[in-house]
């Protein structure tokens, strides 16, 4: 048996899709957009073109919205949807309420009302049981309910689960949010059309994930009640998150929405995710679960072969004190990748 120091590791690590390169086909299109000058602000030929992607994925009456990041999506998202003195129903693992810097709060001042979710899935009895502060001026009002699709921890809600919670929602006045920063990974996953489970059964607006699909930066928030959008282009600028040079976004957009690159994309991240399980699941010492749906396994290992491991090639802490990780898959994650990791893992516990 090669002892891990032997081995050479991964080109590309299993950190985070974050560290992931940028797909040629949007570097290309950022070249062919660096060509000459264009009016700022979103007043140019590729916000055009990347807007009508949108509205053919998602149908004609849609908005769509280029900006920064994916805390900024959220901010200007939220931000359009709440009202004054309403709360946002999260889970209390949510990237809004855990990885946010506490961004909604101070940006927004808004409070987020986070509900446990031991597999990262909102109930819609859970929602049902906050619908008692609606009225009472004593209580932050339930506002906005915000779900996550692909969720923080791997796992998917089907399209009849997103549609029992907008039902329940929706009776109560709140709208719908869904954080999508890996909406791509979920529509692969599903084996459907993203319409099916966001639009379709009560979604109100989608953070739409671009970064972490293959773009160098950027994400968009899309407006499926468009009446909720009449403010968002000054929310936008407010929460900082306007950007000038917007056709570099856009042209990124573009070129994820056409022939289906966003999906292909993400189908890659997904297999090579089921990959790595199959070739570490069977390692004494490794503790995984059920297959991964999308792009992430959260294994426990042993502490030493956890930080053995990482000094060899670099991944997170998940739950430090279950001896968790996170070991995530990108759209370029190659099947060599996968057996230098997989090698490295047998070493490490060997």
């Amino acid at each position: 048996m090669p002892t891990l120091d032997s081995l050479p590791p991964p080109t590309r690590s299993f950190a985070s899709d974050n560290s992931a390169g940028v797909h040629p086909s949007v570097m290309a299109a950022l070249s062919e957009a660096n060509v000459g000058h264009a009016l700022a602000y979103g007043n140019d030929r590729w916000t055009t073109a990347a807007v009508a992607r949108f509205r053919d994925l998602f149908g004609g009456g849609c908005e769509a919205l280029m900006v920064w990041s994916g805390t900024g999506a959220n901010n200007v998202a939220l931000a359009s949807m709440l009202g004054p003195a309403q709360a946002v129903v999260c889970t209390e693992g949510s990237h809004i309420n855990v990885d946010e810097t506490g961004a909604p709060e101070r940006i927004l001042g808004a409070k987020l009302i986070d509900v446990p979710a031991p597999d990262g899935k909102l109930r819609p009895e859970q929602v049902e049981a906050l619908a008692h502060a609606i009225g009472v001026e004593h209580h932050a009002q339930p506002g906005v309910v915000s779900i996550t699709q692909s969720t923080e921890l791997g796992t998917l809600y089907s399209a009849d689960e997103i549609g029992a919670l907008a039902d329940v929602a929706h009776s109560h006045g709140m709208t719908v949010h869904m954080d999508g920063a890996r909406i791509a990974n979920a529509a692969v996953a599903l084996g459907m059309d993203v319409r099916s489970f966001t639009v379709d059964v009560g979604v109100d607006v989608i953070s739409f994930g671009g970064t972490k699909n293959g773009m160098m930066y950027g994400e968009a928030v899309v407006y499926l009640n468009t009446a909720l959008a009449r403010a968002a282009p000054y929310l936008r600028k407010q929460v900082t998150q306007l950007p000038s040079k917007m056709r570099f976004v856009s042209a990124q957009f573009t070129a994820l929405l056409t022939d289906d690159l966003w999906l292909r994309s993400a189908a890659q991240a997904n297999a090579m995710a089921g990959r790595l399980y199959e070739r570490v699941h069977d390692v004494a010492g490794v503790e995984l679960g059920a297959p991964p749906a999308v792009n992430s396994l959260f294994p426990r290992l042993p502490k030493d072969a956890i930080e053995r491991l990482r000094a060899w090639s670099f991944f997170y802490d998940w739950d430090p004190a279950a001896q968790q990780v996170r070991w995530m898959t990108s759209f370029d994650t190659t099947e060599d990748d996968v057996e230098r990791f997989a090698a490295g893992v047998r070493a490490a516990l060997d």
